[in-house]
């Protein structure tokens, strides 16, 4: 069990680290795209059908599900992506990346991985290795209780 005010240190820090770095990226994002469009295209890029339920979408967001949905009719209005009623429920949508989203996506990836690189370029290989690990277990207990 860790210490309390050595818990709040170290999430105060990975806070605002993790501020400054997103207002870094914001500040250099093309104007074609946000942020947050950009990251709802990259997790539908993941899928292997690059679609996901809105639902499941907006778990993989840092934003709450009313506004998911106002977002995704934004870039389905756009053409970016498409809504489809689930078949396997038709109180559901699914969200599918448009080839024309997806283009838009690697478009935007590129510039946008080489900015992230030279921020993170100030960790070593080994730091950013743990960082990751540190980072995905501390994600992991509070999305699987474990």
């Amino acid at each position: 069990m860790s210490d309390r005010s050595l818990a709040v240190t170290a999430w105060e820090a990975l806070f605002r680290a993790q501020v400054a770095v997103l207002r870094e990226l914001g500040a250099e994002f093309p104007d074609e795209l946000s942020l947050n469009e950009y990251d709802v295209l990259f997790n539908l890029s993941r899928q292997d059908d690059r679609a996901l339920r809105i639902r499941d979408l907006n778990k993989h967001l840092l934003l709450t599900q009313p506004s998911v949905s106002r977002l995704v009719d934004r870039l389905a209005a756009r053409g970016l992506v498409r809504k489809e009623t689930d078949p396997g429920d038709g109180r559901g949508t699914i969200v599918c990346l448009t080839d024309e989203g997806f283009a838009l996506f690697r478009k935007v990836a590129i510039p946008h991985s080489t900015s992230i690189h030279k921020l993170m370029d100030v960790l070593t290989d080994a730091e950013l290795a743990t960082l990751t690990e540190l980072t995905d277990k501390l994600r992991r207990s509070v999305t699987d209780g474990t």
